[in-house]
């Protein structure tokens, strides 16, 4: 590449939001596994939408990739930028232009990150639903790119169901925006959609207009316990209609992944429940009032246990408690640490056909290395299941090996490989088990028509097939 790109480059940004090369700041070139090493040419890092648009003409004009880089919190190598190509991070664009109590929106950067975003909407009164244990460091454009989904999607939805408007660069630099507060507008084709969750390959978030919710000023949360899967899904439809709506989140976490997990935490903290029950859950409920909630929380509870629904349960009676509580789900780094090196896993699959697939998935794993740990959890009140594979040692071999066990299981069962965190490029050659043929024509389709020259995100989603 030549070092006249890197001039121009560098009259977009400045000199000092440009690195090249082997300057390139290390975390920009290895992705959050350490599994996928990125060569790019030119990191940059635009201040506005407008030196996005001038930064992308500029690539396409001399056929030069562009991959938008967020948080890089991603499983799947999403945000690798191509090598010889330009890295675009968005770290820059970070601000917060306005905050509409009125309509209940944010406008906001696609690099700001999304606990900044919380802590904003809450000191105003209001709650940016979306959470995920990625919060302090994921960027508002990565959530919008993958469609993020987190512990509030069985109240809330995904970040899709949050975007309002959205303003993006698309590949030869058009700038298409339409900032919108209009919870409807049916005027034609909602192109927004089609950028949400295209992982950066249809255009590069720049900005968008947020639906945000009045602040909940209460909050319940507990651990439960089942002996069966049965049980923990009777327990989550009997909250959502006893606690009106309220129950925000219901995080399902297998047996023996619960003591595994609890196991690794145990010199930080005693479990919040004893071992041996099948199917334990984080639940929560949000509201707004304090005593009418805790004491229907209490309630509903106490109903399950008594009709023999739950087999055991704590509810958290302080902010410590709650923390201890959650911790069990998203304080994965004892485990995960332990596991060093291991393969993860988000996948779809119908409510109802989430053991059988479980017992599926671990008898692959467990037939291809009878030594694999396996761990499993999720959002169940949405289908989504999170695995997590390992024998201590990865290679090709080994990966391609836990791959294939996890998605034949899914491909059996008609689910999906890719629940929330993306195709990317480790999930991209088995896009073909969850899509079908004509699908894929249709999704080359799209792609060819709004990026012909494949600018954007190269190498990713389908460009593997």
């Amino acid at each position: 590449m030549s070092e006249s790109l890197g001039g121009r480059l560098a009259a977009i940004v400045g000199e000092r939001n440009i690195q090249a090369g082997d300057a390139i700041d290390e975390r920009y070139r290895t992705d959050m596994l350490r599994k996928y090493k990125a060569h790019p040419a030119f990191l940059v890092k635009p201040g506005s939408t407008e030196e996005v648009s001038a930064i992308i003409k500029l690539a396409a004009a001399e056929d030069v990739p562009v991959t938008a880089i967020g948080g890089l919190t991603g499983l799947v190598g999403g945000a690798m930028s191509a090598d010889g190509g330009i890295g675009l991070s968005l770290e820059r664009m970070n601000r917060i232009t306005e905050i509409d109590t009125l309509s209940m929106t944010m406008t906001v950067e696609a690099g700001c990150i999304l606990q900044v975003a919380h802590e904003e909407a809450e000191a105003k009164g209001a709650l940016l639903p979306l959470d995920l244990g990625a919060r302090g460091s994921a960027m508002i454009g990565g959530v919008i790119g993958t469609n993020a989904g987190g512990v509030r999607v069985l109240r809330w939805g995904m970040m899709r169901d949050m975007v309002i408007g959205l303003e993006a660069v698309l590949a030869d630099g058009t700038i298409v925006s339409s900032l919108t507060k209009m919870l409807k507008d049916n005027a034609g084709y909602n192109w927004k959609h089609l950028l949400i969750g295209s992982e950066g390959t249809l255009g590069v978030v720049t900005r968008a207009v947020l639906r945000l919710r009045p602040l909940p000023t209460s909050r319940q949360t507990a651990l439960i316990a089942t002996e069966t899967f049965e049980k923990a899904i009777a327990a989550l439809r009997r909250l959502e209609v006893v606690l009106s709506g309220r129950l925000s989140s219901f995080e399902l976490i297998w047996g023996e992944s619960y003591a595994a997990i609890t196991g690794a935490q145990s010199s930080q903290r005693p479990p919040p429940l004893a071992l041996g029950y099948g199917f334990y859950a984080v639940i929560e409920a949000m509201g707004g009032d304090e005593e009418t909630d805790a004491a229907q929380f209490e309630r509903a509870l106490g109903a399950l246990m008594e009709d023999g629904v739950l087999d055991d349960a704590v509810i958290a009676r302080s902010e410590r408690d709650r923390q201890a509580i959650w911790a069990v789900r998203e304080d994965q780094g004892p485990i995960l640490r332990a596991l060093m090196p291991f393969s993860s896993y988000d996948v779809s699959i119908g409510i109802g056909e989430m053991p059988a697939f479980i017992a599926v998935a671990r008898a692959n794993l467990l037939r291809a290395y009878p030594e694999a740990a396996v761990l499993v959890y999720g959002h169940a009140g949405d289908g989504n299941l999170h695995v997590v594979a390992s024998i201590g040692r990865l290679d090709p071999d080994i990966q391609r090996a836990f791959d294939t066990a996890v998605f034949d299981a899914v491909r059996d069962f008609g689910g999906s490989i890719a629940a929330e965190h993306g195709v990317g490029l480790s999930r991209a050659r088995y896009l073909p088990w969850t899509r079908s043929e004509s699908e894929l024509r249709l999704m080359r389709t799209l792609k060819d028509a709004i990026d012909p020259k494949d600018i954007l995100n190269r190498g990713k989603v389908l460009d593997a097939l």
